[in-house]
């Protein structure tokens, strides 16, 4: 243990003496989770909507005013035909754009079906996926109305009831706001970048120092010197999570349902996975600008695309769904989801904390062993 606490008190030096250095390793994740946090949670308002209302009439008017009654769209551009419609969203000036056929008015007068033109731009799918679903969500709240309305006017005066009424209950995030999904998610990237960056360039720097000689001579062995050099890192972790942790609760009012302290436990078991990888990937790489590469390609591209952060994985082929089982940081993310939105704890959690403990162990081990083969 003296070995240990030798090299443990070693990288603790190495760290304070740069006291610039600690400070933006200490404050970065926080300071990119309030530049990030702000960039994913942005919901689309007033998106720019370009009308050409051929009908002018008392009901094309009530028809528009569906759409822009919500803060889900803004008629911004009203014209005279579609030419224009189409040069202004290929111009991006507007995102949609509604056509009004000019029988639209006396169609639903006289109880005859009518059809209205909606434009959205799909250059990209996730605006336009949600505004499709807006739009349609909106149109048929409007075909229902206008329908009821018919049917009183033939049937009589009183108020027509549906026969079905369906209630949407929306669960643990109420409002569907983007942040309170990918702030938890921001978190999980954020930590591994820094716990991975910070130990993938340790032992490669050392050996171009020509400082890790000195370790080799020495009687510590291989599990001794892996560990001490990432513990000190697993406290800058930790100071890391309590920061980010603060900003998302206090800056975007994300809530923590479940066990904080269950969070702050499993928390540092993933941490500890991506210093396990971090230090293997030092031990396989001869220069720094090398550990980077492989840090930046091997594990945070791949975590960020495939880790169920930004898409789902249900839908992966097989081959990038199990890639991305190899990662700490796709079974970290359920973890961190599911306590702070969902506020579930150990038992439904079980699945991924096992996976992710098996990972860390692995990548330690995997640390060792390779570096063991170095000497």
């Amino acid at each position: 243990m003296e070995r240990l606490r030798t090299i443990i008190r070693k990288e603790f030096i190495h760290i304070l003496r740069d006291p610039r250095t600690l400070f933006l390793i200490v404050i970065l994740p926080a300071m990119l989770l309030v530049l990030l946090g702000y960039g994913v949670s942005g919901e689309t308002t007033d998106a720019p909507m370009a009308v050409a209302d051929l009908s002018r009439t008392d009901e094309s008017r009530r028809y528009i005013e569906y759409f822009t009654a919500s803060d889900n769209f803004e008629v911004t551009h009203v014209v005279m035909n579609e030419e224009e419609i189409l040069t202004l969203i290929d111009q991006d000036e507007v995102q949609t754009g509604m056509l009004i056929p000019e029988d639209f008015g006396r169609s639903l007068a006289t109880g005859e079906p009518t059809e209205v033109q909606l434009y959205v731009n799909a250059a990209d799918p996730s605006i336009a996926q949600t505004a499709q679903l807006t739009l349609d969500t909106i149109g048929q709240m409007a075909v229902q109305d206008i329908f009821q309305a018919q049917l009183s006017r033939v049937f009589g005066s009183g108020e027509l009831e549906m026969p079905i009424r369906t209630h949407l209950r929306m669960l643990y995030n109420p409002d569907a706001k983007m942040e309170m999904y990918m702030i938890p998610g921001l978190m999980a990237i954020l930590l591994q970048v820094m716990a991975l960056l910070l130990t993938a360039m340790g032992i490669v720097r050392e050996r171009e120092q020509g400082t890790m000689e000195q370790l080799i001579v020495t009687p510590i062995k291989s599990w001794e010197l892996m560990l001490g050099k990432m513990i000190p890192y697993l406290l800058v972790g930790l100071i890391n999570t309590i920061g980010t942790l603060l900003v998302a609760v206090l800056l975007f009012n994300i809530p923590i349902v479940g066990n904080i302290w269950l969070l702050i436990l499993l928390t540092m078991v993933f941490i500890l996975g991506s210093l396990g990888m971090g230090v293997l990937i030092s031990n396989i790489s001869q220069t720094q600008m090398q550990a980077m590469y492989l840090a930046v390609g091997i594990v945070i591209v791949p975590a960020i695309i495939l880790s169920g952060l930004m898409f789902s994985r249900e839908g992966m082929p097989w081959i990038t769904y199990w890639i991305g089982e190899a990662l700490p940081v796709t079974h970290y993310l359920e973890i961190v989801r599911g306590v702070m939105l969902k506020g579930i704890g150990f038992d439904f959690l079980w699945p991924s904390i096992r996976s992710l403990i098996v990972l860390s162990v692995v990548y330690f081990l995997a640390s060792v062993a390779v570096f063991r083969k170095r000497i």
